[in-house]
Order: structure tokens, then sequence, then C-alpha cells
């Protein structure tokens, strides 16, 4: 009966154990060619998404800079608003993802050119910035300023 008992402990430990151990990494496919993914440099406005989604007056040359940071800093997701109305979504090059809120905070209400991997999926698109820096030619329109 004691031979029952720890066989049965045992075999219980050893399911706890399996079912307790985190799954393995989701795999990227920044080192896979699956993706729909380029090179590339884009240039827009470093602002917060909610705005230009839900108005579509919203551009890459004219923003509310108060309305933007307090929407930044109450957690809405950062992006890149091309002139041609593409929102970029930044993303880490590692899985599981990082943020890189702390990245952008410095540039938003700029207007930048950032260059890295670009990816697309259903009119969605995303990059990995390996270079962000603000163009200081292009005049941005600052609402209350």
């Amino acid at each position: 009966m004691k031979r029952i008992v720890s066989f049965c402990l045992l075999v219980g430990c050893g399911v706890a154990l399996m079912t307790a151990a985190p799954p393995p990494p989701q795999k990227t496919s920044m080192e896979g060619s699956r993706a729909n993914r380029s090179k590339a440099t884009i240039e827009g406005l470093v602002r917060d998404i909610a705005c230009p989604i839900q108005n579509l007056d919203g551009n890459a040359t004219h923003l509310s800079m108060k309305c933007a940071l307090a929407c930044v800093r109450a957690g809405s997701p950062i992006a890149i608003l091309t002139k041609d109305g593409a929102l970029y979504l930044p993303i880490s090059d590692k899985m599981p993802d990082y943020g890189q809120r702390q990245k952008l905070m410095p540039f938003v209400g700029k207007y930048v050119r950032a260059n890295g991997i670009v990816f697309e999926r259903n009119g969605t698109h995303a990059i990995v910035i390996t270079k962000i820096t603000e163009i200081k030619e292009v005049h941005v329109t600052l609402e209350g300023e």
C-alpha cells in the first residue's frame, strides 16, 4: 500500500511540475522568412495612437501637445503617424516583446526619421527601430502653444 501511495504522489508531483513549467518562448519571425518584413526608413510624427484613430483630422504635422502628452502619460500606446496617414507601432526585436515607450517618450510631438525593420500584416504596420532622429526642418503646429 505504501508503494502505491508513493507512486501516486510521485506521479502527481510530476504532473504538477509539467503544468507549472513556463511555456517555451514564442518564436519571432525576425530570424525567419515567413514575416512580411523589410528594411525601411519612415518619417512621421511621434504621438499617442488614440487621437489619429478616433479623429480622422489628426495628421502628422498638427497636434495638441497637451492632449498627446496627457494620453501618453495615461498609458495610450505611442506610434509614428506618417504624412500619408499610416500608423507604425514600435516593437522590439525580441520575443516576448518589450515596451518601446522609454525610447520614444523624448520624441513625442516631434517629427522623426526612424530606420529599422518594418512589418506589415493585414494593414497593421510595426517597426523595430534601430535609429531615430528628429527632423527639425518639418514644421509641426502645436495647438495652444
